[in-house]
């Protein structure tokens, strides 16, 4: 019987420090910038994740997409060991404090989030070893345990160690030839422990295994071996079994897995290097061998084998994480593709094409010249994305194209799309972010072949990665110049498309367009700051202007006039934002924050946020858009972007945040990305002003689930 569902966040956030501890009530606050108003990232992302691992549990979803978030888990935590640890990690090296808004210290962060990670890593064995696999199991798809293997099994799988591991692995005996390897970031490796003499009188205690990434870690079992089901081998399993053939004549004393994670965050001086592209390509050689972070040993392991790696790997008990199964859960990832299972994951989605789309025979220049069209993805298609810039490839009316990349993905038809139409003689330029974090050979790899189709690459502005999501097309109609463009929240990626929420606009309005054009002569040239109409602009006016529609929104409370706020982000943790939020909510602004990550503000605190609430969707889908609405009177503004509210879309990215002018798409997008979310009381986890989350339940209401809603309104589901 799995763990009911709907309970408070069982790890519960220790209170941040409070310098103003005078104070004991929080209505006693007067300084918004006090660190008691605000929650930690680092442990605000923890409670995302768990938030994440807590939909394992829920009963109500197919078995194998359960099982995906056990997997999206421990990629999360992977990803913020490399990164967000690592950081501070280093900061703690640092002179002087380096205090938060939160007021904590670095080390002070790291002793929490240890004390957070050990608890959440428990609970992901114990929720994959006691609820998935038992229902796995019952529906016939069986991971066999080396003691469960009948004798044809074990027959077959060590013809499957000889001909597919034995010649590719290389084990390495540890003695003064052989000191400890460098272990590559996030690998499988084995640690033997030895006893006896080699064939040329060498006593090691030791052997170290590395497991290649070509090797999979699932193996599945033929048919015959497997009757009635779907049957699978770990690789840790396999090498257990036969590590004594590894080491011919000596002892085996214990084979155990473990998995070393590293700082994996690039330092490249943008301003002191000539070009960008060589030097990522030299860093990327030593991402898999940063600072060692993490490491993961099979909970089997003796504490003489645990410290004799923690001294090898330079890490204390603190980074150390016993696990209860395989060390590298998200390689796992591939059982939902091995199993032919439909009745266990989610019924397939076709998302539908817009309808001004069809009106006009996926004519899209007629139909985005007649007027805006607003999609949602992926209930709506992202392929009518792709086909307007495939369009515009191969119109011969078409005179230039411009495009920012962020993130494609291999094999991106975008990137085709845009390759034709520089052989179709077309000016095409591609502003690439060569710093996307982890996709950064992709985009090496696509500039270069961008470059060898003649398109013009340039690589942003030094100190700012371009994240902001806009294609430009120029187009002659009737001997003059029109401009179409797209503007986006989220990627030009296919895969992702199908996978996130975002919001499309695609518009020839004059004003939309002209500031998109001055977006990209920011870019590509020098000068100053260009005045926009309608775009707001990160680094230089987003913040600012948000800043001020927040203050105009108190205005109106303080003169009694309703006032009110809906924003939808992945994360806010900028303070002067959440200052302004606290000041907009102590004049009476009802504000309502649909956050799907990192929050760092407190809702709820008497006499500071009492009119704000804070809610985070987790649910098939990835929450991606950003959508801010102002009521502002009876003039009601409402905007997508590219921006979160966090320092580095605010002052270190370029970022562009779009208004949606027609007022019937306006109030669609309103009604689908936030009134809609409001409504979810099945997905949606409400944040305390503690920083933990507490599910929200239906009660006497009828259960409502934002993105059911959706795919039922939007998309047809075979």
């Amino acid at each position: 019987m799995a763990p009911e569902l709907s309970v408070v966040t069982p790890i519960k956030p220790q209170p941040n420090p409070q310098p103003n501890s005078q104070h004991p009530e929080p209505i006693a606050y007067r300084d918004l910038g006090d660190p008691g108003l605000y929650l930690n990232r680092e442990l605000s992302f923890l409670q995302f994740n768990w938030r994440v691992l807590q939909q394992a549990l829920d009963e109500s979803l197919p078995l194998l997409e359960r099982l995906k978030f056990i997997f999206i888990c421990s990629s999360n935590l992977d990803e913020f060991f490399e990164v967000r640890v690592s950081d501070m990690v280093r900061r703690t090296e640092l002179p002087g404090s380096h205090r938060g808004a939160d007021g904590m210290a670095p080390h002070e962060v790291l002793e929490r989030i240890a004390d957070f990670t050990h608890q959440l890593v428990d609970e992901q064995y114990r929720i994959f070893n006691d609820v998935l696999m038992p229902a796995l199991a019952d529906s016939n798809i069986h991971f066999i345990r080396r003691k469960q293997w009948t004798e044809a099994q074990a027959h077959w799988i060590k013809r499957y160690f000889h001909h597919e591991v034995v010649p590719v692995i290389s084990p390495i005996g540890l003695d003064l030839a052989h000191p400890f390897p460098r272990l590559v970031n996030k690998s499988l490796h084995f640690i033997i422990s030895l006893e006896g003499k080699d064939a040329f009188g060498r006593d090691s205690s030791y052997a170290v295994i590395h497991m290649p990434r070509s090797l999979p870690r699932l193996i599945r079992l033929p048919n015959e071996q497997a009757p009635g089901g779907d049957s699978f081998v770990f690789l840790s399993s396999v090498i257990h079994a036969h590590a004594a053939e590894l080491f011919p004549g000596m002892t085996i004393k214990g084979v155990y897995q473990f998995r070393l994670t590293r700082d994996s965050d690039l330092d490249v001086d943008e301003e002191g290097v000539e070009d960008l592209a060589n030097a990522l390509k030299n860093e990327l050689l030593s991402r898999h061998f940063g600072t060692a972070v993490r490491l993961e040993v099979s909970d089997k392991c003796p504490d003489r084998v645990v410290k004799f790696l923690l001294q090898k790997c330079n890490l204390t008990e603190r980074e150390l994480y016993r696990v209860n199964g395989p060390v590298n859960l998200n390689r796992l990832m591939t059982i939902t593709s091995l199993v032919e299972r439909p009745d266990l994951c989610f019924r397939p989605m076709v998302p539908r094409i817009a309808p001004a789309v069809l009106q006009h025979h996926n004519h899209l220049f007629e139909a985005i010249a007649e007027r805006d069209i607003l999609l949602h993805h992926p209930f709506e298609s992202f392929e009518t994305v792709v086909e307007f810039v495939r369009q515009a490839a191969a119109d011969p009316d078409v005179l230039a194209i411009k495009q920012t990349l962020y993130r494609t993905g291999k094999n991106s038809d975008m990137a085709r799309a845009l390759i034709d139409a520089a052989r179709n003689g077309k000016e095409v330029t591609a502003v690439v972010e060569l710093r996307a974090r982890f996709d950064e050979q992709d985009n090496i790899d696509l500039a270069s072949r961008l470059q060898e189709a003649g398109v013009l690459v340039v690589y942003g502005v030094v100190g700012h990665k371009t994240h902001a999501k806009m294609t430009l097309v120029v187009r002659r109609e009737k001997r003059k110049l029109r401009r179409y463009v797209h503007l986006g929240t989220g990627n030009y990626h296919a895969a992702n498309a199908k996978l996130y929420t975002d919001v499309s606009l695609l518009t020839a309005e004059p004003d939309l367009c002209e500031d998109v054009h001055k977006v990209f002569q920011q870019l590509t040239g020098m000068g100053k700051t260009l005045e926009m109409k309608r775009i707001l602009q990160a680094p230089f006016t987003l913040q600012s202007e948000l800043l001020k529609l927040i203050e105009r929104e108190a205005d109106h409370a303080r003169a009694g006039k309703p006032a009110k706020i809906l924003a939808k982000m992945n994360s806010l943790t900028e303070s002067s934002m959440i200052r302004a939020l606290y000041a907009a909510s102590q004049a009476g602004v009802k504000i309502e924050l649909i956050v799907r990550g990192v929050c760092c503000l407190k809702p709820g605190v008497p006499g500071v946020s009492d009119n704000i609430r804070v809610r985070s969707i987790i649910g098939r889908f990835l929450e991606h858009s950003r959508v801010y609405w102002f009521r502002n009177g009876h003039h009601e503004q409402i905007y997508a972007s590219s921006a979160d509210w966090m320092d580095r879309n605010l002052h270190h990215r370029v970022e562009v945040c779009f208004p949606i002018l027609d007022k019937a798409l306006a109030r669609r997008l309103k009604h689908e990305t936030l009134v809609n979310y409001l409504q979810d009381n099945s997905q949606a986890w409400l944040l305390q002003h503690d920083g933990s989350y507490r599910k929200a339940k239906p009660g006497k209401k009828q259960a409502y689930r934002a993105q059911r809603a959706l795919l039922q309104a939007l998309a047809d589901e075979s």
